[in-house]
């Protein structure tokens, strides 16, 4: 077994290798904190590990609160009380522990803390984040506990209109944490389901990075190698969650993901960001059930791209078929549904997702660019297990 440790300066401050959460406090004062708050979600907050990061804190002589009243698909309310929680503990910094939901609150948390417009004026369209006021923002360090949204160094929030049942992204440049620790050991205690679920997120942040059209030679190589870790090491995190190489290899290939994917997402986020919004579903499952229906429907645009990463991958059969073949191998090893039904959602509002889909701002980053009946047409295959 490999052990890593590392400092890296892109896309941000990067901390990396096991036991590096005892240097959060240290962190905190190197930012300016006194008297931090941690948002997390409800799960964690009862954890030890977060117990471990609120004492830790305490005893450099730090005034560390607790925030985690937050829905797995945090929602603007969620945010709203967070910023009434940081503003009445008198608060100046955010510890942003946990997984997408709990990072992504807590980014839109520290971008709310002092502002005086309302968060759906900073949704990412046009340039709606000039709007922010950067002076009444709050430093961010990120936490992760799990490998799949990289939330850590991304510069957005996607947070749930609940009026209007819709999944909005909140932007600004700033929003990017100044201070990450990827600690492996906050990662072994997750479940072996939840483990697969949000590494095939990374996975599909990766591949859909990769096949988006735009040009950035930067996003598409992080991705490639991405993937080839993803590979190699998220069954082995699923089959034995002590396995400190493996979870170290999937946190950085999470960061990777959200790094990749300024180049673009697509099809697959397009329709899980609806889903999400309308069921409350667990993103990275839904991500990791509608990849072969959308790789299928994409096939006219990417077939040489995708030959191409099969032979960066050394996969045996490099050819388009021979790729798909390996992700329904592999999200049958890791025990990932093969359809939308087998986790409760039907075709009921098939018009709706689809239209909701065509939409969504990931679907601008797809290599086809899907009608609202298309995207009907996807997700009800996915509903149906008509790949």
């Amino acid at each position: 077994m490999t052990l890593f440790k590392a400092n890296w300066n892109y896309p941000s401050n990067i901390r990396i290798g096991a036991g590096r959460i005892n240097e959060l406090a240290e962190a905190c004062k190197n930012l300016g904190m006194n008297a931090p708050l941690l948002v997390t979600d409800p799960d964690l907050a009862v954890l030890p590990m977060v117990a471990h990061a609120i004492a830790h804190c305490e005893n450099a002589g730090l005034h560390c609160g607790l925030f985690s009243a937050i829905q797995a698909n945090p929602t603007g309310q969620n945010v709203a009380a967070g910023v009434r929680a940081y503003q009445s503990g008198g608060h100046d910094g955010v510890i942003a522990f946990g997984g997408g939901s709990g990072l992504d609150a807590a980014k839109a948390v520290a971008l709310m803390a002092r502002q005086t417009r309302p968060l759906w004026d900073f949704e990412d369209i046009g340039d709606n984040w000039l709007r922010v006021d950067e002076a009444a923002m709050a430093p961010v360090i990120a936490v992760p506990t799990t490998a799949g949204t990289g939330s850590e160094v991304g510069r957005a929030s996607l947070i749930i209109d609940t009026e209007h049942q819709v999944k909005r992204i909140i932007f600004h440049p700033k929003m990017l944490p100044s201070l990450v620790i990827l600690d492996p050991e906050l990662t072994v205690g997750l479940p072996a389901k939840i483990t697969a679920a949000t590494g095939m997120d990374a996975l599909s942040h990766n591949l859909e990075a990769f096949c988006a059209p735009s040009y950035h030679p930067m996003a598409e190589g992080i991705a490639m190698e991405a993937i080839r870790l993803i590979m190699d090491y998220l069954p082995r995190a699923v089959a034995d969650g002590s396995d400190m190489e493996a979870r170290t290899q999937m946190l950085v290939a999470s960061s990777m993901g959200a790094a990749a994917f300024q180049k673009g997402l697509g099809a697959m986020h397009a329709i899980a960001h609806s889903l999400g919004a309308i069921y409350d579903a667990h993103h990275g499952l839904l991500n990791a059930i509608l990849m072969p229906y959308v790789l299928k429907a994409n096939r006219a645009l990417i077939e040489e791209r995708i030959q191409r990463l099969a032979r960066y991958l050394a996969l045996e059969d490099c050819s388009f078929d021979g790729f798909m073949t390996w992700v329904l191998d592999m999200r049958r090893q890791l025990g990932i549904p093969h359809n939308l039904s087998a986790i409760g959602i039907d075709d009921s509002q098939a018009v709706r997702v689809g239209e909701m889909s065509a939409a969504d701002s990931a679907a601008g980053g797809n290599p086809i660019k899907f009608t609202a009946e298309q995207y009907t047409k996807i997700f009800t295959d996915a509903v149906k297990a008509t790949a």
